[in-house]
C-alpha cells in the first residue's frame, strides 16, 4: 500500500509542478501558479501521514516505510531546487524568460557548490533518520520496526560516500574553461 503512495506522490510532484508552471506562464495566472507550487510539499505530508497510519494500524515496518522516509527527506531538501530548475526552464521556453545558466561553476565557486550539496545531503540524512527514529520510538515494538534500522545505516553510508565529491573538489577544483585562442586577422 505504501509503495502505491510513494508512486502517487512522485507522479503528483511532477503533475502539481507542471500545473503550477502552466498556470503561471501559459495561463498568466501567477497567483494560482504560486498556490499550486506551494502545494508541492503537501504531498510529502500526505505520504508521511499515510505511512504513520499504516504502522499505527498494526502493520510491521518494511522496506516501503523506510523508502517513504528517504523519499520525504530528499523531497524536502532537494525538491525546492528542482522546482527552481523547472521554473527557469519553463519560463525560458514558454514565457520568453532569460535562458537558464549553462556554465558549470569552476574554481572556488565549484568547491562552494559541492560543499553546499553535501550540506543538503546532511540535512536529508537528518530528516530521514529523524523520521525513521520517530517511527521506531512511537511504535515502540522492536519486532515491528526492525526493518527500519538498515535504512538508517544506508543513509549513513550514502552520506559517507557523498563527502568524496566536496573533498575532491577542494583538492582539485575545476579550472575555468578558457576560450580557444582566436586567430589574428592577417594584413
Amino acid at each position: 500500500m505504501i509503495i502505491g503512495f510513494i508512486v502517487a506522490c512522485e507522479i503528483g510532484f511532477w503533475a502539481v509542478l507542471g500545473a503550477g508552471l502552466a498556470a503561471r506562464y501559459l495561463l498568466g495566472r501567477r497567483r494560482l501558479g504560486a498556490v499550486l507550487l506551494a502545494g508541492v510539499p503537501l504531498l510529502d505530508l500526505f505520504l508521511l501521514v499515510a505511512s504513520y497510519l499504516d504502522l499505527r494500524a498494526g502493520a510491521s515496518a518494511g522496506a516501503e516505510h523506510g523508502l517513504a522516509a528517504v523519499y520525504i527527506g530528499f523531497s524536502v531538501v532537494f525538491g525546492p531546487g528542482m522546482v527552481r530548475w523547472a521554473d527557469a526552464r519553463f519560463a525560458h521556453r514558454w514565457a520568453g524568460g532569460p535562458p537558464p545558466p549553462r556554465k558549470r561553476p569552476t574554481g572556488k565557486a565549484h568547491v562552494r557548490y559541492e560543499w553546499r550539496q553535501f550540506g543538503k545531503a546532511c540535512l536529508t540524512w537528518l530528516i530521514t533518520c529523524g523520521l525513521l527514529l520517530a517511527i521506531i520510538l512511537s511504535i515502540d515494538d522492536s519486532d515491528r520496526t526492525k526493518e527500519l534500522w538498515p535504512w538508517i545505516r544506508s543513509m549513513s553510508t550514502m552520506l559517507s560516500v557523498w563527502i568524496i565529491w566536496p573533498i575532491w573538489a577542494w583538492f582539485s577544483p575545476r579550472e575555468d574553461e578558457k576560450d580557444p585562442p582566436q586567430d589574428e586577422p592577417s594584413n
